[in-house]
């Protein structure tokens, strides 16, 4: 589909015509923290801003959520399924390390042993991206990992600040049906606005992680997780704000006549994640956690997925550590110390 464009002025009046038919997610504010949150009007919805600080995976796999409930009469039990959803729905203003994340999602939630809640929200879920502004937040480096601020790719819509208008990249059949319900709102590009209205290269720090894998699978029993785990507190904040990680726990509520099965998110950075009924703990210490959670992000995830890395340089982890640990500078030591040791 040709790209088009819409006026800013219009951007609302769109929004709220989709919220007539869906349920509009999008970018809200709260005391200072971003989050994606469901809106009546595009009013609610902040439109300057770089990051979420939960990331919208939230969304599709929520952090407490209830998969059934149970009731016992006698010798028989009534098992009721939770409905992940009630209306379609539209998330607006995703950035494109999140829609990436999302993409590595789908190889866990929906490979192997399919994830029913998960695939039933991505499935009735329509995203429309907003590229990133320039320039980004400092700390963000989704270049790293052949992530593009400014691609269409993995979402339905693209919406690019370019002015008094936004680029509009339409790549799916469910995109052309949201600009369908306002097509007086969109225009197509002429050929010297197509020349004219190119958004600006979004600069950012970028790594060579081409070797990141086979360079960190050498450092397994290196002292290096020792004093990488020295400052961490074990708080989980990394994993919490992370789009791709995606552990969780399962916990029965109720009484033995009825109840309900939640699940919710869980982090390997806990001291008790591995425990097991036996007392057993191949986790037990910090660093063999601190090591846990890098090796599954650039060595464990690969292997088994077959995808890129697990990370989408959002650098949530890096800015909320209360220790002030950096994701990058751990993947610029990992490379530095392989160098060093060849």
């Amino acid at each position: 589909m040709e790209r088009k464009k819409i006026r800013k002025s219009d951007l609302g009046l769109w929004l709220d015509r989709i919220a007539e038919e869906y349920e509009l997610i999008g970018p809200t504010e709260e005391e200072g923290v971003i989050g994606f949150e469901p809106v009546d009007t595009s009013a609610a919805l902040k439109l300057d801003y770089t990051n979420s600080l939960i990331p919208p995976k939230s969304l599709f796999f929520p952090p407490a959520e209830s998969l059934f409930s149970f009731r016992k009469r006698g010798r028989e039990i009534e098992l009721e399924e939770t409905k992940p959803m009630e209306r379609d729905r539209v998330v607006f203003g995703i950035r494109n390390c999140d829609v990436s994340s999302l993409s590595l999602l789908d190889a866990v939630f929906g490979e192997d042993l399919e994830d029913a809640y998960y695939l039933e929200r991505r499935a009735r879920t329509a995203l429309i991206a907003l590229a990133c502004p320039t320039p980004p937040r400092s700390s963000c480096f989704c270049t790293t990992f052949d992530i593009d601020p400014l691609s269409p790719e993995g979402s339905d819509i693209l919406l690019t600040d370019v002015g008094d208008v936004y680029l509009v990249d339409v790549t799916t059949e469910r995109g052309e049906g949201l600009v369908a319900l306002s097509g007086d709102l969109f225009s197509p590009l002429s050929a010297d606005e197509a020349q004219e209205l190119q958004p600006p290269a979004v600069q950012m720090r970028e790594l060579d992680v081409s070797e990141l894998r086979e360079r960190i699978e050498a450092l397994w029993e290196d002292e290096y997780w020792e004093k990488l785990s020295l400052p961490c507190l074990g708080c989980g904040i990394c994993t919490y704000v992370c789009p791709t990680c995606h552990c969780f726990d399962m916990v029965d509520v109720g009484s033995t006549s009825d109840g309900a099965r939640y699940r919710c998110w869980d982090s390997c950075m806990y001291s008790d994640f591995a425990l097991m009924a036996s007392g057993e703990n191949p986790r037990a210490t910090r660093a063999e956690r601190v090591r846990n959670r890098y090796f599954h992000k650039f060595s464990t995830f690969p292997s088994r997925y077959g995808t890129g890395y697990a990370c989408v340089g959002c650098a949530r982890c890096l800015v909320h550590c209360p220790a002030g640990t950096e994701i990058t500078q751990v993947i610029e030591d990992i490379l530095a110390k392989e160098a060093v040791s060849e």
